[in-house]
């Protein structure tokens, strides 16, 4: 399974969606770029994504974008062969 990463905070309900969505389609691991206690990964997070809400999400090396971006590739079925590469 490819890859995900995820730049998060602790208190964030969408990366909690997120989360539980990918976990839903297999994924076991997630690494998370927690940007609440690295404040750092947050500027690294909107260079490198344009954004500036989390979650931002990248399964390999493609930037799937946030929750809702996340759930739309769902819908359309596109997730599951995005999480096959």
């Amino acid at each position: 399974m490819t890859k995900v990463v995820m730049y998060s905070t602790g208190f964030c309900p969408y990366c909690v969606r997120a989360e539980d969505l990918l976990r839903s389609k297999g994924v076991a691991e997630i690494e998370k770029i927690r940007i609440d206690l690295e404040p750092e990964q947050r500027m690294e997070m909107m260079k490198k994504t344009g954004r500036r809400t989390v979650p931002q999400i990248y399964i390999g090396d493609t930037h799937v974008g946030g929750y809702d971006d996340l759930a739309q590739l769902d819908r359309k079925g596109d997730l599951v062969n995005l999480l096959a590469i």
